[in-house]
């Protein structure tokens, strides 16, 4: 019985790109998780380092989704708006960071990002 063995390549690019790719939130108001999670789902035997960063955006996008959630009620004592902006700058910011450092070959972080896939 003869078993194949898949072997990694690396692509820095797809990388950057699936971190980039959480921006289409901005653009098309979904797609942030979508897009980043098809690309992890059917690259991460393929690619080096996919499975460590697709994990990583999927968990900051539906701790992203869980903390907007919670900041629905909280728009009634106006502590929700603060809330939405540090959401709004993380989900800005942290994707752009995270594409330069894979780009650099650095490490990758998300923070206040909870584990929901290990």
């Amino acid at each position: 019985m003869h078993t194949t063995h898949q072997v990694q390549r690396e692509d820095n690019q797809l990388l950057i790109i699936t971190h980039v790719l959480q921006l289409l939130t901005f653009i098309t108001g979904f797609g942030g998780l979508i897009v980043p999670l098809i690309i992890w789902l059917t690259k991460k035997d393929e690619i080096i380092d996919m499975d460590e960063h697709g994990k990583s955006i999927v968990n900051f996008q539906l701790s992203l989704i869980l903390y907007g959630i919670i900041a629905i009620p909280l728009l009634f004592i106006l502590v929700g708006f603060v809330v939405y902006f540090a959401i709004l700058v993380l989900a800005l910011v942290f994707p752009i960071v995270n594409a330069v450092n894979a780009s650099n070959n650095k490490p990758i972080y998300y923070p206040l990002t909870i584990p929901f896939i290990r």
